[in-house]
């Protein structure tokens, strides 16, 4: 086992989670900056490379960079425009996204870990202009509309969610009382499970762990796709 290996997130990780939450400034941010390189950092940089080597199995164009700007957001909170001044993320982001250019308008893989849970997920949470007409024309399709709601249907079933509903109503051009009216409401489409801190979080395991609920969800991932080839 090298150095890189991913050995499983920390105790002190999820220590440093909730203490950055009780204490989100600069201070006890910079007194516990080793904390954040040590038990935040260097974890998920090597669950970024674990990860994201597993990912390619089912979607082989994932890309999967580990290091901060790459797949692992910055805890750095943008706060030019918020109301809330508070300076940093209480959590851990992480995005695997499809193709060679990094960006959001692809469909890809995304994690989250607070200081008590775990969130993951697949697909797009906004779609623009072009792919969104795209995304109605498929789920208007008894091909391609069927295959969304068989996906969705399988997924409900074995306890995941969906989600990306915008609109109160159907888009001009549909018909209100079309069988997958509320589908044609979104403006964007992903699958997500969202559970407490598994034991698993803490040793190599937490990749299969991660795995299994990633392929649960990638028949999303895969439909997505075809909306931005």
């Amino acid at each position: 086992m090298t150095d890189s290996e991913f050995r499983g997130f920390s105790r002190e990780t999820i220590a440093f989670l909730s203490g950055l939450s009780e204490n989100n400034d600069k201070g006890w941010f910079e007194a516990h900056r080793e904390d954040y390189d040590n038990h935040y950092i260097a974890p998920a940089k090597a669950f970024v490379s674990a990860f994201g080597a597993t990912l390619k199995s089912i979607s082989p164009a994932i890309q999967a960079v580990p290091k901060v700007n790459g797949s692992i957001f910055r805890i750095n909170r943008d706060v030019r425009f918020s109301k809330d001044k508070t300076p940093y993320k209480d959590h851990l982001d992480l995005w695997f996204w499809e193709g060679e250019r990094k960006g959001w308008d692809k469909p890809g893989y995304f994690f989250r870990m607070t200081s008590t849970q775990v969130l993951l997920g697949t697909g797009m949470h906004k779609l623009d202009k072009a792919p969104l007409a795209t995304f109605r024309e498929h789920v208007a399709d008894d091909v391609r509309g069927g295959e969304l709601a068989a996906i969705i249907a399988k997924l409900k079933a074995d306890g995941y969610g969906v989600g990306g509903s915008h609109y109160k109503r159907v888009p001009s051009g549909y018909a209100a009382d079309h069988p997958r009216a509320e589908l044609l409401k979104h403006n964007g489409f992903f699958a997500e499970t969202t559970v407490p801190i598994p034991e698993e979080a803490f040793g190599p395991g937490f990749v299969d762990w991660c795995y299994e609920r990633a392929a649960a969800m990638a028949p999303v991932h895969h439909w997505m796709r075809g909306l931005t080839a």
